[in-house]
């Protein structure tokens, strides 16, 4: 199929002007045929043959007999509207009101009331059925394959149809390609005044993110426009709507999930209570929306929308109007009303008195002409595809016609027709409408193939080009001297996400407030281990629950409340069977902040070695440790699922980071190194709510919740040909590594390390591999004998070897970290002046987004 050009409404107009009525399939093209109209004319000349048997602008059907079935009878209303719509559509497509009984699975007892009561309303339909227009006019019909059976029915024995396309090919305007929906509309709106407003129709998909842009964007341009929002899209009524669904929607409702109601309502509140729930919020902020919720169903329909008027200071009078018409004003407001009436307003069009001036709004499945000079069309992509009605008395073939055709004649609606679209949407490319595959001889797969112009800011110009003025700022950006280990992850996952960590706030989130307590109490048993028993762990357990009530769902209290218990006695059990030195030679306590724990029992919590705040400029590192077990083992408490000493140093990796980079372990270990540089450092994390079912089935075993990485102040080379690395292989060792090593003594062990280097890695095969693992296995079987265990004792060995590698530190990973630290704190202060973008990917590319606080900040397509 060709994509013909269609007649101009003057070329139009000279194949019609003879005929004492003329028939369309769309009313802007009766208009447009109206206006030529160049002699003086009795009654309609151009008309669609709905309006001319309405003799009126027709009503809703479909919702004039939903609200008489409602008003009626007690019925279903989504019962009533479904039948209400498979009757309505089933007589559009076969020409009589009671087609629907010839379909037997679509045919109930609502659907046979709901027959008779529409057969007895005053409906345009009924008057397309029942008469025809009359023989005695010269009739001619305006491409009559785009009417349906029904409105066929109407039509005279006798007519004349004229062709809405001519045999010419239309030359279709190029695409215009933009990087994004807002260069979209900024294009469009920069081109309209309010002195051409009257020339210009936009037509985009009205459920399509242009639909709200456009309309705000003419709003702040002072534009006047209209087709716009309906009832159901005003900001007030979904806001009410909203209103009363928060009413019913249990106590569980978070703050995030209702912040639209809330700017309606004029209450600001903080980010930190983001994630809380509504009711369990101590804030005066709040109460007029605690008290309506929680008297709602004891008010009306109209009581509660005027409530709402007085606090949003609106007046919603023709709500209170709609509520009269469906006859629920005086009804209360409960959860199964509040859902018949959303289901109402987002099934059908209520009407709506706007002003006819200015930009016409048109939505792209609906109309088929638009009689501006001007037309933009936006999007043009698969979403404007008509998907057609799946019911068994639709003519699918002549139900694509319809569409098609009235998509072509559409595309040329206006002297001058713009296509305004994207090429690409979210890294993915843009599905032209469907229709273009019928209507375009070239070959496809998204707009650039076809002839397009592109108004995208390529990568060069994206350099040389600023979005907006700058000014100069006599001012130095302040020098980061210290990075933490959250902020240094952070970071390495994504260096913009870090930056908009400094300058956006997040909510408080339910693990670091449960994390928080568990330590406060850890704090607090260390300094008061004699005041703890078992009714002051009940005690913070119940005042556990009460700091975490506005973060966690109520039906989740007890499952929590054994939870705590547990975890409060596995810090207890622990800590009294390892218990921490005195700190006499740490230097006091500078004072660790805020523990709720503490507070609550009016205790202080000093000791040296608990919650100990570190910053050193020399390292440019920071962090609070929250225990110093000893001298040489720091301890850190973790409410979250266990890590290896194996996943622990592999995501601490600096050459090549994973995408869960996590360096707590080995910047504390840098640190504590730098005042005890020679000595052998440990860095234990202690899961301890890991153990909780196993507490409670009775098999528990603390020490499985815990993980150590060791810190040697040597090189792997000196750490493993040590004479006590021998010893620990010849002891525990696999079967073939004790067996081989039982024949050497330490002295020919240690010669194994002089004449190949050994590689320091992980990975056992390479060590197997290179040149020392070959040679290892040629000096052994050479001293040992020519035996297979001897080789295979050497692989369990240079096995061994590879993981006490991955698993631990040794002198040059700290050496490097150190160097590593240095290098983001350089090129972070760098970006921090000004002097390059902080980029979103990180060390390892593209940032692991699970991982992102500020996703929405992190615009598709940048670097």
């Amino acid at each position: 199929m060709s994509f013909p050009r269609a007649k101009s409404p003057e070329q139009l107009y000279d194949d019609v002007a003879d005929y004492d009525l003329v028939i369309t399939p769309d009313g802007p093209l009766a208009s447009a045929l109206n206006r030529q109209l160049d002699r003086p004319h009795l009654g309609p000349f151009a008309i669609p043959p709905r309006r001319l048997a309405a003799g009126r602008r027709e009503k809703a059907e479909d919702r004039l007999a939903f609200l008489e079935l409602v008003e009626q009878d007690d019925v279903s209303w989504k019962r009533a509207a479904y039948a209400i719509g498979n009757i309505l559509q089933c007589w559009e497509h076969q020409g009589t009101h009671d087609a629907i009984h010839e379909y037997d699975a679509y045919v109930d007892d609502a659907t046979t009331d709901a027959v008779d009561r529409i057969a007895e309303l005053d409906t345009t339909s009924m008057e397309l059925t029942t008469t025809q227009i009359d023989a005695d006019q010269r009739v001619a019909v305006v491409a009559p394959e785009m009417l349906t059976a029904l409105e066929h029915s109407f039509l005279p024995d006798e007519y004349d149809a004229v062709d809405l396309f001519t045999d010419e090919p239309f030359e279709r305007p190029p695409f215009h390609i933009f990087d994004s929906p807002t260069a979209i509309v900024d294009a469009v709106v920069d081109a309209i005044t309010e002195e051409n407003a009257e020339d210009v129709g936009i037509v985009l998909d009205q459920a399509s993110e242009f639909s709200p842009l456009v309309e705000s964007a003419l709003e702040a341009a002072d534009v006047p426009f209209f087709g716009g929002p309906g009832f159901a899209d005003s900001h007030e009524h979904r806001t009410f709507l909203q209103l009363l669904r928060t009413a019913h929607r249990g106590t569980d409702t978070r703050v995030s999930e209702i912040r639209p109601l809330l700017a309606t309502l004029d209450i600001d509140l903080d980010i930190s209570h983001e994630e809380k729930r509504l009711y369990e919020l101590s804030t005066p902020e709040i109460d007029w929306l605690t008290e309506f919720c929680e008297g709602v169903e004891q008010r009306s329909f109209a009581d509660t929308l005027s409530a709402f008027e007085a606090r949003a200071n609106c007046d919603l009078e023709a709500f209170h109007e709609e509520l009269e018409t469906l006859g629920i004003a005086t009804d209360p407001v409960t959860e199964r009303g509040v859902d018949q009436l959303a289901f109402y307003l987002q099934s059908y069009d209520v009407p709506v008195d706007r002003e006819n001036e200015g930009v016409l709004l048109a939505d792209a499945k609906s109309a088929s002409y638009v009689g501006r000079d001007v037309v933009f069309f936006l999007g043009l992509d698969e979403d404007w595809t008509h998907s057609a009605p799946r019911r068994p008395w639709v003519d699918k073939e002549a139900q694509y016609t319809r569409n098609i055709q009235g998509f072509q004649l559409l595309l040329q609606s206006g002297s001058s027709h713009h296509y305004l679209v994207q090429d690409s949407a979210g890294g993915s490319p843009v599905t032209p409408c469907l229709y273009f595959k019928e209507l375009l001889d070239t070959e496809y797969e998204r707009f650039r193939d076809l002839e397009s112009v592109s108004h995208t800011r390529s990568a060069t110009e994206s350099e040389t080009q600023t979005a907006f003025e700058r000014s100069a700022v006599d001012t130095t950006a302040d020098t980061v001297e210290t990075v933490s280990q959250s902020s240094l992850n952070t970071y390495v996952n994504s260096p913009r996400d870090y930056y908009f960590s400094k300058l956006v706030d997040n909510p408080q989130k339910d693990y670091f407030a449960e994390g928080n307590l568990f330590h406060d109490f850890a704090e607090f048993y260390v300094n008061h281990p004699a005041f703890v028993d078992d009714t002051v762990i009940e005690t913070v357990v119940d005042l556990m629950l009460d700091e975490m009530r506005p973060l966690v769902r109520s039906v989740d209290e007890e499952t929590r409340r054994t939870e705590y218990r547990i975890g409060l006695e596995t810090i207890v059990s622990y800590l009294e069977s390892n218990p921490p030195i005195d700190g006499a030679f740490l230097t006091p306590a500078s004072g660790s902040g805020t523990n709720v724990v503490a507070d609550h029992f009016d205790k202080d919590v000093d000791s040296p070695v608990t919650e100990r705040w570190f910053e050193d400029d020399d390292l440019g590192v920071k962090g609070k440790i929250d225990l110093v077990h000893s001298r040489d083992e720091l301890f850190d408490f973790k409410s979250g699922s266990q890590k290896s000493a194996r996943e622990v140093v592999k995501h601490s990796a600096i050459e090549e980071p994973t995408d869960t980079p996590n360096y707590q372990a080995l910047l504390y270990l840098t640190y504590w190194r730098s005042n005890y540089p020679d000595q052998e450092l440990a860095f234990t994390f202690f899961h301890f709510l890991d153990p909780v079912d196993d507490v409670i089935t009775g098999d528990a075993d603390l020490e499985d919740a815990v993980t150590t990485v060791t810190y040697y102040p040597t090189s792997l080379t000196d750490h493993v040909r040590s004479e006590s690395f021998f010893e620990y292989l010849r002891e525990d060792g696999a079967g073939d590594c004790r067996k081989t090593l039982s024949k050497i003594d330490y002295e020919t062990y240690a010669s194994l390390f002089e004449t190949e280097p050994l590689p320091e890695t992980a990975d056992y095969d390479e060590i197997i591999d290179s040149a020392f693992g070959q040679q290892m296995i040629v000096d052994l079987r050479g001293v040992v004998g020519k035996y297979k265990y001897v080789t295979t004792g050497c692989e369990q060995a240079m096995r061994e070897i590879a993981r006490t590698y991955g698993q631990n530190y040794f002198r040059g990973d700290l050496d490097a970290f150190e160097t590593f630290l240095d290098e983001r704190l350089t090129e972070l202060n760098r970006r921090h002046a000004g002097e390059e973008r902080f980029p979103i990917e990180g060390l390892a590319g593209e940032p692991n987004y699970r991982r992102v606080d500020n996703r929405d900040l992190l615009l598709e397509g940048e670097r």
